[in-house]
């Protein structure tokens, strides 16, 4: 097995910008970018911050929808020693002054259609450079497959720097910077425990390494893998298994913006995709298409998978192996707060219904979720525990909640789950009280601090219930405000949130309470609406 030295992961890209310069390092409806482009291009962008006063440990937001730019601009953060925030491009206003005023970020780095957003909180925020781009920077003449995002014309922003421009600059040396790998923050992904708004979790360039490293190793991959991107960059499993991994072992990236499964098929056959990461409702998608089976699937050896909204069955996966001869499997399970993928399928004992076996060099153990020192036997639910050189740094600015999370050296998840006789482990549910709707986290919290901004809301809860299609979708309790009561109805109360929340987090159902469950010192009691819930829809379903 190929050896890796410890290093960060632009060093892997400057390697491979000497041994195979002009080999695609991305692939964008088209447009090709060659590694010896994509070195330049960071060092370039790199070179930008520096002279803006960005240095090693600042904050630089990357606000965008996946594109070249994304990659460029975090590649560039990290060669500086600066910190990446990704912040999802679905923010709304108050979702992204949160986040950009909590990381403290001196940057951003965002798409001109959403630079409104951006110009609407910056007085609320440290920031002090915005940093604008255009999809068509990188866009071919006759993109391929079709375009599925409205084209912005051009036009200069006052206050702002073009991305464009700042790549163009040519530049006198490349940034060289001194890196701890243990110790040196490279990524902070807000994430959430069971109460309070999203913490910053910090990861370093080493916990980066050592799951980018584990995954190439797992799974073989080679320079001659061309590897599908089409989840999320700003989600920490989308970067790492389809950007990260791919960089560190010199593949191609083919970069989609947004999904369709007709635009996963085409690129698939055009551009001979290995390796693709999905959720589980894209392939359904893909396999319900017309003419299906005229597709040539022949190149795709592996589909990573996750289960969101649809289960990853024994069916399913017969199926996609029938139709395109390569294998599919869940591909892990995975903690933020360690830079995900905690555990790996190993593709000669894929299980159904499993998350793999726990990495090497990681130990997981399950135990009793009201005395941690007790360890479950195999097969029996309990807390997962997780020891890794990957666990985080901790929560930003939240000492008391990083000691909370991280004890004697294990990091409580706070999630369940039971290892069988194999080492396979099965994760079976959270118990945070975090909201995972079609692949996205809601934190409860964050919804509610929103929802009493509406001018009739007094007091709001906020719960996952099941959905087919979603996973889970939030459903909201809301106390009015005396004036207001029998004058707003539940379809106003969504019909704000629509406006005011990003499309996976606004409640789809509303329910109105006279007063919400609290404990004596006035605490939200969360967990009493969700057993209402369950005994609500068991007993519809019982007398239906």
């Amino acid at each position: 097995m190929k050896q890796y030295k410890e290093q960060p992961l632009y060093e892997s890209l400057r390697q491979h910008a000497k041994i195979q310069p002009h080999q695609d390092a991305i692939i964008y409806y088209g447009k090709r970018i060659s590694y010896k482009e994509l070195d330049e291009l960071s060092d370039r962008f790199a070179v930008f911050l520096q002279k803006q006063g960005i240095t090693k440990g600042d904050k630089v937001a990357l606000y965008m929808q996946n594109c070249p730019q994304y990659i460029i601009c975090s590649l560039g953060i990290q060669k500086i020693g600066a910190i990446e925030g990704p912040c999802s491009p679905m923010f709304k206003e108050w979702e992204l002054e949160y986040e950009i005023k909590d990381l403290g970020a001196k940057a951003i780095v965002t798409l001109d259609h959403l630079y409104s957003v951006v110009r609407n909180i910056k007085n609320q925020t440290d920031l002090e450079h915005i940093i604008v781009t255009n999809y068509i920077d990188f866009l071919p003449e006759n993109p391929v497959p079709s375009f599925p995002e409205p084209i912005f014309k051009k036009e200069p922003i006052e206050n702002t720097h073009d991305l464009n421009h700042i790549l163009q600059q040519v530049i006198d040396q490349v940034p060289i910077v001194d890196i701890d790998m243990a110790n040196d923050i490279s990524l902070i992904v807000y994430t959430s425990g069971s109460t309070g708004l999203p913490k910053g979790a910090m990861l370093s360039f080493g916990n980066a390494f050592f799951k980018t490293k584990n995954v190439a190793e797992c799974y073989g991959f080679r320079n001659e893998d061309i590897h599908l991107s089409i989840m999320p960059m700003c989600h920490i499993a989308g970067k790492l298994f389809s950007v990260n991994v791919p960089l560190f072992t010199g593949g191609t990236i083919v970069v989609l913006t947004r999904y369709t499964a007709e635009a996963l098929v085409e690129v698939i056959e055009t551009y001979k995709i290995s390796v693709t990461y999905t959720v589980t409702p894209m392939n359904v998608d893909v396999m319900n298409l017309p003419n299906i089976q005229q597709v040539d699937f022949s190149t795709l050896k592996i589909n990573q998978c996750t289960s969101f909204g649809i289960p990853l069955t024994e069916d399913i996966m017969h199926a996609w192996t029938t139709l395109t001869n390569s294998k599919i499997f869940e591909i892990s399970y995975g903690s933020s707060e360690t830079h995900t993928a905690d555990t790996l399928m190993p593709l000669d004992d894929i299980v159904v219904g499993g998350h793999g076996k726990p990495i090497p060099g990681s130990e997981i153990r399950i135990v009793n979720p009201e005395n941690t020192d007790e360890d479950m036997a195999l097969g029996q639910l309990g807390e997962i525990l997780i020891k890794s050189p990957a666990v985080f740094k901790g929560y930003l600015n939240k000492p008391e909640a990083t000691k909370t999370a991280i004890q004697n050296g294990w990091l409580h998840t706070g999630d369940i789950g039971f290892m069988d006789e194999r080492g396979h482990l099965f994760f079976q549910g959270r118990r945070k009280e975090l909201i995972k709707c079609s692949g996205y986290s809601v934190f409860p919290e964050d919804v509610e601090v929103m929802l009493v901004r509406h001018p009739a809301v007094n007091a709001a809860a906020v719960i996952g219930v099941p959905d087919a299609k979603r996973g889970e979708t939030v459903k909201a309790f809301i106390v009015l405000k005396s004036e207001y009561v029998g004058t707003i109805t539940e379809k106003d109360i969504i019909a704000w949130s629509k406006e005011k929340m990003a499309s996976y987090k606004y409640p789809r159902s509303i329910e109105f309470r006279e007063v919400l469950p609290q404990t004596a010192t006035g605490k939200l009691l969360r967990r009493v609406l969700v057993e209402e819930e369950l005994q609500q829809r068991k007993g519809s379903k019982v007398n239906g």
